[in-house]
């Protein structure tokens, strides 16, 4: 379950937004989209619960702003909380309606004016809670650590209803849980694709052609690093591939296959030359077809298990940590004056 939290100076343009469908979208636009992804996007709201408010979008601006009045002093009166699930999770309408009401004690307006609405519009079914942060006491609600009160929220929800488990961020997190290991969908991604990259490669200037036929671009220093499709940049040391692993694996699978290939033969292993089962097509814009024949597999699943565990990743730095240069500079300072 992933909330969000936002406050603002307008009861209007969120009461609106939560009732009503995407303005963006035609009434036929609305019952194409619905007959393609079986979503609702003609009335994709559903009000769960009117919470000492009631009425149209009118109706509910009016009675905010009453009570608003009430505190001059605050700027951003409009409080807006959302909370969405996994894909694959489902609530009931019912536990999502308990879910606000544990989502507005939290946020201290469980006795404030607010709606509560669920949009069926997405995969991802969510509510949105629209409140007043002004009480009728003329108290106004807190907006201090909200992130942290979000993210609180949200794993307590998840064990109570069985949800699909997300990290808080990092920031909120205890020292010893920020050690956790985080699933990283791009990285995995990478991580993948230098696997299968090594596997048919043998040498360095073949895995980076492999490499940028997936989409990635590759910038290559004292390390490697590899820009996706998003303009994202992930170094190979993220992953576990520095640049001296990839070179390291690129040469035992030669050193590996010219000592199979010659014993094998019973040829000089000088004149045997690595064979790349990736082409490259210099004269051709074609994409590269990455399937193998079953000789093909049968090597590269000999090769796999000569080279052994190098094909597994490594998670070493291949670069100096610059945050640690000034303390060695300022030792190397105290030694000097110590003379």
């Amino acid at each position: 379950m992933i909330g969000h939290v936002s406050i603002g100076r307008s009861f209007y343009h969120c009461i609106s937004y939560c009732l009503e469908d995407k303005k963006e979208l035609s009434e036929q636009r609305k019952l194409q989209l619905e007959s393609q992804d079986h979503l609702i996007h003609k009335g994709r709201a559903e009000v769960l619960e009117y919470n000492k408010c009631f009425g149209n979008k009118y109706e509910l601006t009016q009675q905010f702003n009453d009570v608003r009045k009430l505190s001059r002093r605050v700027e951003k009166p409009m409080l807006h909380l959302t909370l969405r699930l996994a894909p694959t999770d489902r609530l009931t309408k019912e536990q999502f309606r308990e879910a606000g009401r544990e989502c507005a004690k939290v946020f201290g307006i469980e006795d404030n004016q607010y709606i509560c609405v669920l949009h069926k519009d997405t995969n991802e079914r969510h509510i949105h809670i629209a409140a007043n942060r002004v009480g009728f006491n003329g108290r106004v609600a807190s907006d201090s650590n909200s992130y942290k009160r979000m993210a609180d929220l949200c794993r307590r929800l998840e064990k109570k209803y069985g949800l699909q488990e997300i990290l808080s961020p990092k920031a909120f997190l205890s020292p010893k849980d920020r050690l956790l290991p985080r699933y990283d969908k791009r990285k995995e991604k990478l991580k993948a694709d230098i696997n299968q990259a090594l596997k048919l490669t043998s040498s360095y200037l073949t895995f980076e052609n492999y490499m940028k036929d997936l989409g990635y671009k590759i910038l290559k220093g004292r390390g490697v690093s590899f820009i996706d499709d998003k303009k994202v940049n992930i170094k190979g040391s993220e992953v576990g591939f520095s640049l001296m692993k990839i070179e390291n694996i690129l040469c035992s699978k030669q050193k590996y296959m010219k000592r199979n290939a010659g014993e094998e033969k019973g040829e000089n292993k000088s004149s045997y030359s690595v064979p790349d089962f990736y082409d490259i097509k210099e004269q051709s814009n074609e994409k590269q077809s990455h399937s193998l024949n079953k000789s093909q597999k049968a090597v590269i699943d000999g090769l796999s298990s000569g080279i052994g565990s190098l094909l597994n990743p490594e998670y070493q730095s291949d670069y100096i940590d610059t945050q640690l240069q000034p303390n060695s500079q300022k030792k190397k300072k105290k030694a000097a004056l110590r003379r």
